[in-house]
């Protein structure tokens, strides 16, 4: 069987470091943090797992989870300058090592937010190689999110019908899912539905679906 690995995968993206997990990814993984932010956060607390917090600072790890944050690119030539970038963008960030359970050895917890909009968002996401990223949590709920297409989000009640009604929604326009996870907190509580769609939905669909009546908030998050 001929092997289905892309070129992309053996020798990893274009980008500006010394390491497709600890650098590019990193950079990926702050950019993905920053559109499931919605915008570039004003405070941002990053906690740093495994090889992350172990040999982050030779690989350039920090220098990159900022400069994702600042919206940079893999290949951005200021991605070693991004904390200077980020004082002049007005981004105040820290570090801290931070243990576990059972996580990916490149693993960030991104604490970002907003003080002056009282925004805040918890967010948990791992380099997975090759320049690769997956957010596992956002808030309360478990997630899979790699950034490689515009995923939908939509924030429900955990009712018989609701799922049924969103992807029927989106089948009625025309836009195939390539993927999703739904994440409760308890059964018949709130809910977390992620759905990956080849095209990202325009705001006529994302105002149709805010009419079902469970659904409480609907976003898309941009592919990275």
């Amino acid at each position: 069987m001929p092997s289905t690995r892309s070129i992309f995968d053996i020798i990893g993206p274009t980008m500006v470091g010394p390491s497709s997990s600890h650098t590019a990814g990193a950079v990926r993984l702050g950019a993905l943090a920053r559109a499931i932010f919605g915008e570039q956060p004003t405070v941002a607390r990053i906690g740093l797992y495994g090889s992350f917090a172990d040999t982050g600072e030779g690989h350039g790890t920090m220098v990159a989870l900022v400069a994702g944050l600042l919206g940079l690119s893999v290949d951005d030539q200021r991605i070693p300058d991004s904390f200077e970038l980020a004082a002049s963008m007005g981004l105040d960030f820290t570090f801290e090592e931070m243990h576990l359970d059972d996580a990916h050895p490149n693993t960030a917890i991104f604490d970002l937010s907003y003080p002056e909009r009282d925004k805040y968002f918890h967010i948990v996401g791992s380099s997975i190689g090759g320049g690769n990223v997956m957010v596992t949590r956002i808030g309360e709920y478990e997630v899979e999110a790699n950034g490689d297409l515009p995923v939908l989000v939509v924030s429900h009640s955990d009712e018989p019908g609701v799922i049924s009604a969103v992807t029927g929604l989106m089948a009625s326009v025309g836009i195939n899912i390539a993927g999703m996870k739904v994440s409760r907190r308890r059964r018949g509580a709130d809910a977390l539905m992620l759905l990956e769609c080849d095209t990202q939905p325009e705001t006529s669909i994302i105002e149709q679906l805010k009419t079902v009546p469970q659904v409480h908030k609907v976003r898309v998050i941009p592919a990275v």
